[in-house]
């Protein structure tokens, strides 16, 4: 009786973490994490292009996959993805790129983002897996 109540634990922890992975940014509205990680170095804040203006770093995300809002201010370029934000700001000789929960990134930049929906109104959906409902 143990084995299959642990059996069945298992293969709901599978599922889930299955459902997790398939809901997660990654997937056809979300961040291109797995592009950008292949394709900028690792840094401790998020990746880093060493050569290319934020500008054009954020052309190469946007064209890799359309973001559905864009926006730029001091010299940094914001893309949004469903709840995910990504920001690509001047580093040295070449630009930073971070990822975060759209929330914080909007309360953190919101100057710069005239006509992107506030996080916290009742309309808000963040273009997930559950948008329209």
């Amino acid at each position: 009786m143990n084995s299959a109540r642990l059996v069945r634990g298992a293969v709901a922890a599978a599922l889930a973490a299955v459902l997790l992975t398939a809901c997660s940014s990654d997937g056809e509205n979300g961040v291109p994490r797995d592009w950008i990680s292949d394709h900028y170095t690792s840094g401790d804040t998020g990746w880093v292009d060493w050569t290319s203006a934020p500008a054009q770093v954020a052309d190469e995300i946007d064209d890799h996959r359309s973001a559905l809002d864009r926006a730029s201010g001091d010299n940094s370029e914001f893309l949004r993805y469903g709840d995910d934000m990504v920001t690509v700001s001047p580093y040295g000789s070449g630009s930073l790129i971070t990822i975060e929960d759209y929330r914080n990134g909007y309360h953190r930049h919101r100057q710069h983002l005239f006509n992107w929906p506030d996080p916290d109104s009742q309309s808000f959906r963040g273009g997930g897996p559950g948008e329209g409902k």
